[in-house]
């Protein structure tokens, strides 16, 4: 009568202690066949829980006897179906990472990107006891979160968990080192990237001061100061970017060495000098009327040049970071510099220097060029959001034929057949329109002005070779597109960073895994 009540096949719902049963806990007047029904339910239950929960103390809890085995029932019954868990936006979403790892990466926390976070613990030569506990606590975990937050990512990782005009957005079954749910500190999320507005505001110096004293465009009598302007502008961007920047540089340098192993981020290194060098060529006359020293060409282009040699040299030694791994239109960034320094170098008076420059951008430009177009089966996949900085491909060509016409003197035919390029290159990406639209705004918009301004500069040297009706209203169209558009992203970087305050999302890209993370639901053994 007894054993019938508390049989698991009854119809009511029963609970039982999952921890052991101890003898003194046991009530009187109990029979001995009631205890051997109890022992044998509460050893199954416990062999349940401790498959389910390998490496894990049992503990204390009540499970009705009829749900528990119906759950456990649907979820053997899916043991074959292989998910891939949702992000949850928090620290490694989907695997309970606080716990794991002890509160190392728990939600807020994002000293792990700080600089020399992880030599913390070496600033007291005498740990606490508390210290000391957590030490020990830490020592299962550590090894993981270390492993997780290498600096070296692999740069397939990149083109495989990230997509977006900048290779900025996580996909859908990436999961992030850092929380999604909430906003992260400012310099944190300033990106590389902004430097992109810099070069399009002192492409556009350049650009103005070609249109005041170009003989081509003299019919227009453009005053001086536009260009005085657009460069005191542009000097204040390039300031306050690179003041911010490097705050960032001091105070999160764990992140700065992510975005410089981005496959597309680490071109946008170059762009402060490429900034400087421009502000230089641009100079209004009035406050420079005579010739530049030769001092500042050295110290703008040194640095490029030392970061080059890195680069360069990793594209041809080979490895992870071979050229037909991460070549995308944003490496000819890295290429477009050599143009812009032979300019200023040959505005100097050391053309040689100028000529030196010219073949190494011109040589790594072919190379660049052709493993674009190529397509080598070794190389990532370009994903379909990296058509709006496929404008980068008019930058290199206008360059080369304004540094060959300056270095020389004369557009000739080298400088006529770069120009030539760059003009095909434009029309090829004007025909396909389709390309830039369905995007939301990013400071990555900036990449369409800086290539566009560099074609208007070499169609206005070309109209000066060539003064025609139509080179003349073709150097106009260009320079009268250009200057739009970088007004209308001006007045859209203004409203989104200062009215809505969109500008600066979380950086997710420097927060992924170095690894895909992806939570297999294991086989299920019955009790």
């Amino acid at each position: 009568m007894e054993t019938r009540a508390t049989s698991p096949n009854s119809l009511g719902t029963h609970f039982v202690d999952v921890h052991e049963v101890v003898p003194e806990e046991e009530e009187e007047g109990i029979t001995r066949m009631q205890d051997k029904v109890k022992r044998g339910l509460n050893k199954g239950i416990r062999a349940v829980r401790e498959s389910r929960r390998p490496g894990h103390r049992s503990f204390s809890r009540q499970v009705s006897l009829e749900t528990g085995f119906s759950v456990l029932n649907r979820e053997t019954n899916g043991k074959d179906e292989r998910r891939v868990l949702p992000r949850s936006g928090r620290s490694f979403g989907g695997f309970d990472s606080a716990n794991r790892f002890s509160g190392e990466a728990r939600k807020g926390d994002f000293s792990m990107f700080k600089t020399k976070s992880t030599l913390s613990k070496q600033n007291s030569l005498l740990p606490t006891r508390k210290e000391k506990e957590l030490e020990s606590q830490r020592t299962d975990g550590s090894g993981r979160l270390d492993e997780f937050l290498n600096k070296s990512v692999p740069a397939g990782r990149y083109f495989a968990a990230l997509r977006g005009p900048e290779l900025d957005e996580v996909k859908e079954y990436e999961d992030i080192l850092l929380p999604k749910d909430e906003k992260w500190p400012f310099l944190l999320r300033f990106p590389i990237g902004c430097f992109g507005i810099c070069l399009g505001l002192s492409s556009q110096a350049v650009l103005w001061r070609a249109l005041a004293t170009s003989p081509a465009t003299k019919f227009l009598h453009i005053p001086p100061y536009i260009n005085l302007a657009l460069w005191l502008l542009a000097l204040a961007v390039l300031v306050s970017v690179f003041i911010t920047y490097l705050l960032k540089c001091i105070f999160y340098f764990e992140a700065v060495k992510r975005e410089y192993f981005h496959p597309v981020r680490v071109n946008f290194f170059f762009a402060p000098w490429v900034v400087c060098m421009f502000l230089a060529i641009g100079v209004p006359p009035m406050l420079a009327p005579g010739p530049l020293h030769p001092a500042i060409w050295c110290a703008f282009m040194a640095p490029y040049f030392f970061l080059e040699l890195k680069i360069y040299g990793q594209w041809l030694s080979g490895g992870k970071r071979r050229l037909c791994k991460v070549a995308n239109p944003s490496s000819h960034l890295s290429v477009v510099g050599n143009f812009v320094g032979a300019i200023l170098a040959a505005k100097v008076g050391w053309k040689e220097a100028g000529k030196f420059l010219w073949a190494i951008g011109f040589a790594h430009y072919l190379v660049v060029f052709v493993t674009l177009y190529q397509r080598l089966p070794t190389s990532e996949a370009l994903p379909k959001e990296l058509h709006p900085v496929y404008s980068m491909f008019i930058a290199a060509p206008s360059a080369a034929s304004i540094a060959w016409e300056t270095i020389y003197g004369d557009f000739d035919g080298l400088s006529r057949n770069c120009f030539f390029i760059a003009l095909f290159l434009y029309i090829s990406l004007v025909v396909r329109i389709n390309f830039f639209t369905g995007f939301r705004f990013s400071v990555a918009w900036w990449s369409y002005t800086f290539p566009m301004t560099t074609a208007s500069v070499a169609t206005i040297k070309y109209a000066e070779q060539v003064p025609c009706v139509l080179s003349k209203g073709l150097a106009l169209s260009l320079s009268f597109m250009s200057s739009t558009m970088v007004s209308v992203l001006f007045v859209s970087t203004l409203l989104h960073a200062f009215v809505w305050h969109t500008l600066f999302p979380n950086d997710l890209a420097i927060a992924i895994t170095k690894r895909r993370l992806v939570k297999e639901k294991k086989p299920f053994k019955r009790a």
